[in-house]
């Protein structure tokens, strides 16, 4: 069973819920996984407004979907995934540290993109942010180069 398909179960069971979402049949695991952090950093200051939901639809576009409507779908899966797992390090670990550095970095610096989408990068956006870094394996250099990437190239170059 993948691990996805375990947070799933041990998030229904946890909480009670029907198993609304089910994991993506296509093995976007990763992609899922990878927008849960995004919605997940979007709402650490406690509010996903409207230029953070943009700033998503974006990112998602670029990186995991083909359309607006595919991304907005995806990140509506990932928010139902977020709110069932709300464990930072498992929704890494399905992305796993071992990825192309890249990648992790991309991911990263579009985690700064979405916290700073509302013109300011709250306390708890950054150190959230912070931590994921850390979890994706980023020292304090890449934390900030991936920092620096997202104020420098804006949503457009993420993609």
């Amino acid at each position: 069973m993948a691990m996805l398909s375990r947070l799933f179960a041990y998030a229904s069971a946890a909480f009670g819920l029907p198993p609304e979402t089910e994991p993506p049949p296509d093995g976007s695991e990763e992609h899922l996984a990878a927008t849960a952090l995004l919605v997940h950093v979007a709402r650490a200051d406690g509010v996903l407004d409207a230029a953070e939901f943009e700033r998503l639809v974006r990112l998602v576009r670029g990186r995991y979907a083909a359309s607006d409507a595919e991304a907005a779908a995806l990140i509506e899966r990932a928010s139902v995934f977020d709110a069932q797992t709300r464990d930072l390090t498992s929704l890494v670990e399905l992305i796993g540290e071992d990825g192309a550095p890249e990648q992790r970095e991309r991911l990263l610096a579009m985690a700064w993109s979405v916290a700073g989408a509302d013109g300011t990068v709250h306390e708890f956006e950054e150190a959230l942010v912070w931590r994921l870094g850390k979890l994706l394996g980023f020292d304090e250099d890449g934390i900030h180069a991936a920092r620096r990437r997202a104020q420098s190239g804006g949503a457009a170059a993420l993609a």
